[in-house]
């Protein structure tokens, strides 16, 4: 039999790379369509749905295809951080499901009027209060603490970051006619283990939130709420995911 010519060699050298990156293309998208489309995967209401949907939303066929070769994009770091903060949501929601049991009530990842925000949590009391939880997971690495009227983690200031909680009280006192607490629930290391005041915000360790939530319960005095209270607020403050 005749051998190959140096031009199909060629032909050869130049389809392989090609075939390898229409294979790449395609499952990227085939992983897209199944797997990681926005909306897919976690129930809308449920803790970190909206951060996990942002995630899907980031990792775009492209970026997909990027990642399986070994590119790193911001869109995939991106994404990385919002599933991040999602699983730190479910790990708080895990601690306070004990609550449950108490007769506490909690919504999960609610929409706010504007449509464009979203608080991470609502909890009501079986004494008739209301707080606003914003759970946040920070790297273990360096400790988070209040020093001067602001929020460090190590160096790094981030008292930004309790901008969308304070948002969130405001929004929800306005909503449902109540005093709500504000507290940013900290899976981290807090200095010393301790708990902090900052503009209007508790911020408390997440591995002692039940027992936080239980003694600031306890501090105030009860308040009367129809029986059907939660469910106004689960029809004020709907899913923010599966709009």
């Amino acid at each position: 039999p005749a051998s190959a010519s140096p031009d199909d060699s060629q032909k050869e050298d130049l389809m392989s790379p090609l075939l390898l990156t229409v294979a790449l293309i395609v499952a990227a998208f085939w992983a897209w369509n199944r797997l990681g489309r926005p909306g897919r995967g976690h129930r809308p209401g449920t803790p970190g749905a909206s951060a996990f949907a942002r995630a899907r939303e980031l990792r775009t066929p492209l970026v997909r295809l990027a990642t399986a070769c070994g590119v790193q994009t911001r869109a995939a770091r991106l994404a990385d951080q919002y599933e991040a903060g999602g699983v730190g949501e479910q790990y708080v929601a895990g601690l306070l499901a004990e609550l449950s049991d108490e007769g506490w009530v909690f919504l999960w990842d609610r929409r706010l009027p504007s449509g464009s925000t979203n608080i991470d949590g609502l909890a009501i009391s079986p004494r008739g209060h209301v707080y606003v939880l914003d759970p946040k997971k920070m790297s273990k690495n360096w400790e988070v603490a209040v020093d001067g009227g602001r929020l460090w983690h190590g160096s790094r200031d981030v008292t930004d970051r309790l901008e969308g909680l304070r948002k969130g009280a405001r929004a929800v006192q306005s909503l449902l006619s109540v005093q709500p607490v504000a507290v940013a629930i900290i899976d981290g290391r807090l200095a010393h283990g301790r708990e902090y005041r900052l503009n209007g915000c508790r911020i408390i360790p997440a591995t002692r939130a039940c027992a936080v939530l239980r003694r600031l319960d306890a501090e105030r005095l009860p308040r009367q709420r129809p029986d059907h209270f939660p469910d106004i607020a689960a029809r004020l403050l709907p899913p923010y995911t599966g709009r």
